[in-house]
């Protein structure tokens, strides 16, 4: 499964400078000047992950195939955007296309850099984005009450009488200025609100775009926005920097500055965390390949990620741990010392797992 992050906020936040960075491209217009970016850039990136290279070693593997993130770079929104400012429906429409959004919050002062509201807050600039897209989830979930009322009538009443009563509440709380994602919902109200395609339902982190020598922590004052919501830390500047260099070099940069880990690398884990997701392996000769799956997945469901016809014709799966599989020189040494199990249909694969799917032709 892909994963699609769409990268938001308000125009001149740092959004197409981290785009280009994320990506290692120039594909985003990253100027000084409101809506530079007209039509969403998308850039594919694969995900780091160290386990791939050990795994291969042993294996012997042809090849490394890594899952891969793919990044949306969306048109800064603007007050007013749920009512069609700079030309906001079309940008709402775009960011209902994502998985999750990766909010980017300006806390770096640069008198060059225009801030379309003449100062830097990164609270004010969040409480804006997050008010349109409760505006535009509002005029969603209002449309479809009045046209729920209309068919709660007469003897179909009965037929419309918890999604009415889940519309009301909504339309309600979304009133207040709250996102549905604060909301709690049983099984069949979170069925009904995933039809409407919410956008504050969707998964959210907070990318806070601070000034080089923060980007590792919450030093600058004020932003910190949410305490309920993930928050990444970057610089995009610097990421935009790293990503000139080649890879070793940036490596050696990122050590030189105490830093562990790139910006894309937070996005990431931010990523995977919101969206409850795991990463699973297949390793031989061929290739050694990473795919992700939701957490809980089973294991005729994570095989279908390889080949839908595997749901089907899956009989069990031989699963190794992979710290396992590396310290026991691959699948032989595994089945030798007892690290080998065989799973069946009712196995919940883990992050970690390096399996061997067999199913039937």
């Amino acid at each position: 499964m892909s994963l699609k992050i769409g990268i938001v906020g308000l125009p001149n936040v740092g959004k197409s400078t981290l785009f280009n960075a994320l990506t290692r491209s120039k594909q985003a217009d990253a100027q000084n000047y409101p809506f530079c970016t007209i039509e969403p850039n998308v850039g594919v990136v694969e995900v780091p992950d160290k386990r791939l290279s050990e795994l291969a070693a042993v294996s012997r593997s042809a090849k490394i195939i890594p899952t891969a993130i793919e990044f949306v770079d969306i048109a800064g929104l603007v007050k007013g955007a749920s009512e069609g400012e700079g030309l906001g429906n079309k940008f709402l429409a775009h960011i209902r296309e994502v998985d999750a959004i990766a909010q980017v919050v300006r806390a770096f002062a640069d008198d060059n850099i225009i801030h379309v509201h003449n100062r830097v807050d990164p609270k004010e600039d969040a409480e804006i984005i997050n008010l349109e897209l409760v505006l535009a989830d509002w005029q969603t979930v209002a449309k479809r009450l009045e046209t729920t009322r209309k068919n709660a009538k007469g003897a179909a009443a009965k037929d419309f009488q918890k999604e009415l009563a889940l519309l009301e509440r909504l339309d309600a709380h979304l009133q207040t200025g709250q996102s549905a994602r604060e909301l709690a919902f049983d099984e069949d109200e979170a069925a009904m609100v995933t039809e409407l395609h919410l956008l504050t339902m969707k998964p959210l982190m907070y990318v806070v775009n601070s000034s080089e020598g923060l980007a590792g922590g919450k030093e600058q004052a004020g932003t910190v926005i949410d305490p309920a919501v993930p928050h990444v830390y970057v610089c995009a500047r610097l990421e935009a920097e790293l990503a000139d260099l080649p890879l070793d070099e940036a490596r050696q940069y990122m050590k030189d500055l105490g830093l562990d880990q790139s910006g894309l690398d937070k996005i990431i884990v931010a990523g995977y965390s919101l969206l409850d997701l795991v990463t699973y392996f297949t390793s031989g000769e061929p290739e050694t390949r990473a795919w992700t799956v939701r957490r809980n997945t089973l294991g005729p469901e994570a095989a279908g990620v390889i080949h839908t016809d595997f749901i089907k014709g899956y009989i069990k799966a031989d699963v190794v741990d992979w710290k396992d599989f590396v310290e026991c020189g691959g699948w032989g040494g595994a089945r030798e010392r007892g690290k080998l199990r065989i799973e069946g249909k009712e196995y919940v694969v883990k992050d970690g797992d390096v399996c061997y799917f067999h199913v039937s032709a």
